[in-house]
């Protein structure tokens, strides 16, 4: 019979059953628990279960439990969960088959011969019960997950696709997880169920706890549905039930949240549609998708590369070129000067053979280019054939295109300093039409200064559109302080809350990096400007903030910090603007040293008058 421990008092303990020194003995007992443990009613059963889900997590992989029967058992329990509320509601029931259909996800995560045999064992079918919601979000939670784990593999698929119900819930789910935890589990402490507090917490923390991890979780049930959704997005028959207009308009804003950064959310199923022609017409068709995918590709997520790929494919596409090209054509002449992005190798280059392409193949008709767009695709051309001619040149005639660069890059500066900001803009115009192309730290600088300008011009897309660039030009890329900052808040002007999040959090992790002392954080302090824009625009970008607003949690931006925690001083936001004014009512330019280092002229000292902090002054 079984081994137990003299100290237990249960006959076939689990816990005794893996202590069995006999490998053939702990295999039959093993199998025997199994079999046995889904017919019983005894009071505990929850701690073998949680047992069982700390060996899957630590040990995915391992074949034992599976060959031994893990997956019959995890089916039982839930079934037994679902049919009978009696014993659900009995002891510790109502965890198993949340713990049950986790232990499933995390044996399929891998191994697709695990996956073979979960299929096999028959888990698809309970699965698809919870995620109805027939227990809670919870369990909806892990079993959208396991579900994405068994669509994943080319041999399960088949039978995950076949419950054709499971495509429909998987978007409902993600368009509705937000407000669902949010309405039954964040609104109201006092009302959440407490094993709910218990698995987002492990018995470790309070409310403030629980909260935080209700949105971690909410942001994964999201993100989890978006990749069941997007296994069956690789196939195109699917396409048309996945590309409804009401569902791809929300796509671009499900992106994770800072608690779930690790996974491309909605653009990277985007980036799926857009990979097959039938997705690129209801994309292209789509109100408002390719301006946030504009947004995304000049943005400095992790996932950038996807929305500019989604953008050039769009591009290509004969039968969606005329709908998209008056919005993606500026975006992709922004980031035209990109060298390598992630796996993407000089990427730049073949933005720019694309667009080529793209004029062309201009015709009559609906395929006809815009006088802008062509004038845009024209001179990136020309800036292309301007490098190829100045490789050309001799080394004293670029120094002298480089000199005269300087001596209008000062001017401008001085304009700057005296008020006008305009003027100043024209200047830094004329020095970048004289700078030599392969000068890209000067480059990055005047683009940088001329974004500051269109800012104070209340041009917030223009900008964008040189900050951008500049952040292009710049080793490493999207690493130039002063430019993220510049545009973070161009976005704020538009109201682009994650953007201007994401650009913020990136400064002030520049700035911490820096050895410019106007820009380095003394005493690892973040400068109160940038800690207030990233505050303003973290609950402006809140995860909850829609569910937050229809259930009345907020009323409008003003009892934002309601829901989000108090604003710590109380002070007011600074505008866009307003952070950048000096004692004197006008912004100062500052360059950035580095920035300047090849810069071979006697009069870069003068350069350096204008230095001064971004708080007040940038």
């Amino acid at each position: 019979m079984d081994k137990v421990s003299p100290d237990c008092p249960y006959p076939g303990c689990f816990f005794c059953v893996m202590k069995e020194g006999n490998p053939s003995k702990r295999r039959a007992s093993i199998l025997k628990f199994f079999r046995e443990l889904p017919s019983q009613d005894d009071d505990g059963q929850v701690l073998p279960i949680s047992g069982l889900w700390n060996t899957a997590m630590a040990h995915p992989n391992d074949p034992e439990f599976i060959e031994l029967g893990i997956f019959e058992c995890m089916v039982a329990l839930i079934w037994k969960g679902l049919k009978n509320r009696r014993w659900l509601s009995h002891d510790q029931n109502i965890y198993i088959p949340y713990y049950a259909a986790h232990i499933i996800g995390s044996y399929t995560m891998n191994m697709e011969e695990f996956a073979e045999s979960a299929i096999h064992a028959g888990v698809t079918p309970p699965l698809v019960e919870l995620l109805r919601g027939r227990l809670t979000w919870v369990e909806q939670r892990v079993a959208v997950r396991a579900l994405g784990h068994l669509a994943t593999y080319t041999n399960t698929f088949p039978a995950v696709a076949s419950h054709g119900e499971i495509l429909e819930l998987a978007i409902q789910l993600a368009m509705s997880s937000l407000e669902i935890v949010y309405s039954h589990f964040y609104q109201y402490a006092d009302r959440r169920l407490s094993y709910h507090c218990d698995l987002l917490t492990r018995g470790m923390g309070g409310v403030e706890m629980e909260s935080r991890k209700a949105e971690e979780w909410a942001s994964q049930l999201q993100c989890w549905s978006l990749q069941l959704i997007n296994c069956f997005a690789f196939k195109p028959e699917f396409l048309p039930t996945i590309c409804k207009p009401e569902f791809l308009v929300k796509l671009p804003g499900m992106w994770g949240g800072l608690v779930n950064e690790n996974s491309p959310a909605g653009i990277g199923l985007l980036r799926t549609i857009c990979h097959h022609k039938l997705g690129r017409g209801p994309v292209a068709s789509c109100p408002g998708i390719i301006e946030a995918l504009c947004n995304i590709a000049r943005s400095s997520d992790d996932w950038q590369y996807m929305a500019i790929d989604c953008l050039l494919w769009l591009i290509q596409d004969p039968s969606t070129c005329h709908k998209v090209i008056d919005k993606a054509v500026p975006a992709l002449v922004d980031l035209a000067e990109i060298t390598n992005l992630g796996d993407h190798k000089k990427l730049g280059d073949y933005i720019v053979n694309v667009l080529q392409e793209c004029l062309q193949s201009q015709g009559t008709g609906r395929n006809t280019i815009s006088n802008h767009v062509k004038e845009l695709i024209e001179e990136l051309l020309n800036s292309k054939h301007r490098l190829k001619w100045e490789k050309s040149m001799p080394k004293e005639d670029l120094h002298i295109k480089q000199a005269a660069a300087l001596v209008v890059k000062l001017e401008g500066n001085s304009l700057f300093s005296s008020g006008n900001i305009a003027g100043a803009a024209s200047k830094y115009s004329e020095a970048l039409s004289l700078c030599p192309m392969r000068s890209k730290k000067e480059r990055v600088v005047l683009y940088s200064n001329r974004a500051q300008c269109h800012l104070l011009l209340q041009q917030p897309l223009a900008a964008i559109s040189d900050a951008t660039r500049a952040l292009c030009l710049h080793s490493p890329l999207n690493r130039h302080a002063k430019s993220l900052w510049r545009r973070a808040q161009a976005y704020d002007m538009l109201d682009l809350a994650k953007e201007s999040l994401l650009d913020a959090i990136l400064f002030i992790n520049e700035c911490s990096q820096s050895n410019d002392p106007d820009l380095s954080l003394r005493q690892n302090k973040v400068p109160d400007y940038a800690e207030r824009l990233v505050k303003k625009q973290m609950r402006a970008a809140w995860l909850f903030r829609e569910a937050a607003i229809k259930h009345g949690g907020v009323h409008g931006e003003g009892d934002a910090g309601d829901i989000y925690g108090q604003e710590s001083d109380g002070s007011e936001w600074e505008t866009a603007s307003e952070s950048d004014i000096g004692n004197d009512g006008r912004a100062e330019m500052g360059d950035d040293d580095d920035d300047d280092s090849e810069w071979k002229n006697e009069d870069k000292r003068k350069d350096k008058y204008d230095k001064v902090t971004l708080k007040g002054k940038i």
